[in-house]
């Protein structure tokens, strides 16, 4: 693809231009991104596919007036990550998107009501005093809630236990920001797993958001807080020997890894950055090399159906893994329909763009209850509530499956 960017106009620095670059130059056209969009798919819009979405940003980054509806088309991208899975020409596209939405952000205001949900999202999610108690509130009050409201309020759910022996062995784990307070135990789970292979987990303070709510939501500089000060936290722990950053929510882990990107130009941080990423592990690439009979025996087989997450099958390209796990402890996977396609959680997405979200939902939702299961398990607490709120099925993280 031929380029003729302008930064003066852009606002872009020249290393982010010479990335912008490289990335439009190695697109050839092909399309075959478009056949695994989930936006083109409902929409069958060319600007709401990858190639569409490429093309806008090449103008603006070339010096077209940003317009309104070239914001649409990319707020309207979910960052699944599903093109660049199935890109033969290795497009960084999601990189090129950053590129893209941060200069949309400077040359294109938003309206109020967009600009004020947006900074609601930023002021609150990261926060998970502030999370918890609207979270809280809106439990103690759904009984009065629309039903609409109340679909979208999940239960109570109890934080159990934590080992408190200590092995030689550590890892440090991401509490992150909404999932202590939607299910705080889902760490709980994994430190009693991991204690019985022999291995702690430890909490550092100072850690909290992985800085993905704000780099989704183009606040670069918000973002890049979030990663330094959970360097800072967990570098004292690193450099004693922790093994390893243990994610139990994917969306989560697939930020982390990037920090070496995001912190590539920081001279204080990029060395740091690039080892944090290399100990980021998500919790499967850890137990899948681990002893599992240590585990004990497993309970009676439940039929199950089994959500990766767009962050881990796309993002992170962990594929197989969890499902071997969860087969070799004598779990009974079938195959989902469609199991590549995002199921419209996507961090944010679901609130700032409820239509198309809803519409994955039913989709995905519809694919996962094919096979009539008991119960639904996923990676990521996104991706777990969104799919609860369409379906009386529990829906729960997988690495409950082996805490028994």
């Amino acid at each position: 693809m031929k380029t003729n960017l302008k930064p003066a106009l852009s606002g872009l620095s020249a290393a982010e231009t010479k990335l912008a670059e490289k990335i439009l130059r190695s697109c050839v056209h092909c399309g075959f991104c478009n056949a695994n969009c989930p936006t083109y798919q409902l929409t069958g819009d060319e600007n709401d596919g990858p190639r569409g979405r490429i093309y806008l940003i090449k103008q603006m980054l070339e010096g077209k007036a940003v317009s309104e509806s070239s914001r649409k088309h990319l707020d309207r991208c979910l960052s699944c990550r599903n093109c660049e899975a199935s890109c033969p020409s290795g497009v960084a596209y999601t990189k090129l998107l950053d590129i893209g939405r941060k200069v949309i952000e400077t040359q294109s205001p938003r309206n109020f009501k967009e600009r004020f949900a947006r900074k609601a999202l930023r002021a609150i999610l990261p926060y998970p005093k502030r999370f918890s108690a609207l979270l809280r509130t809106g439990q103690f009050f759904k009984a009065f809630l629309p039903a609409a409201i109340k679909k979208k309020i999940p239960r109570r759910v109890a934080r159990g236990k934590c080992p408190i022996t200590r092995h030689k062995r550590k890892m440090i784990i991401l509490p992150g920001c909404v999932q202590p307070s939607l299910s705080p135990d889902i760490n709980q789970a994994t430190a009693r797993v991991l204690h019985k292979l022999g291995i702690s987990v430890i909490k550092p303070k100072g850690s909290g958001c992985c800085g993905a709510v704000s780099q989704h939501l183009a606040a670069e500089d918000e973002a890049l807080d979030y990663m330094k000060r959970n360097i800072d936290a967990w570098w004292v722990d690193i450099e004693s020997g922790a093994e390893a950053i243990v994610m139990t929510a994917s969306g989560c882990g697939a930020m982390v890894k990037d920090y070496a990107h995001y912190l590539r130009n920081d001279a204080d941080y990029a060395e740091k950055a690039q080892r944090v990423s290399a100990l980021c592990k998500d919790i499967s690439e850890i137990l899948i090399n681990e002893d599992l009979s240590l585990l004990g025996k497993a309970p009676a087989v439940q039929k199950i159906s089994w959500h990766s997450p767009c962050t881990l099958q796309h993002a992170q390209k962990i594929q197989g893994v969890v499902e071997k796990i969860l087969k070799q402890s004598g779990y009974d996977l079938p195959v989902i329909r469609d199991q590549h396609l995002c199921c419209g959680s996507a961090g944010t997405y679901s609130i700032l763009q409820p239509v198309i979200s809803k519409k994955l939902q039913i989709n995905k939702i519809n694919a996962l209850l094919e096979s009539d299961p008991e119960l639904i398990v996923s990676a990521n607490i996104g991706c777990q509530t969104h799919l609860q709120e369409a379906t009386k099925v529990p829906v729960i993280h997988w690495i409950h499956l082996l805490d028994y």
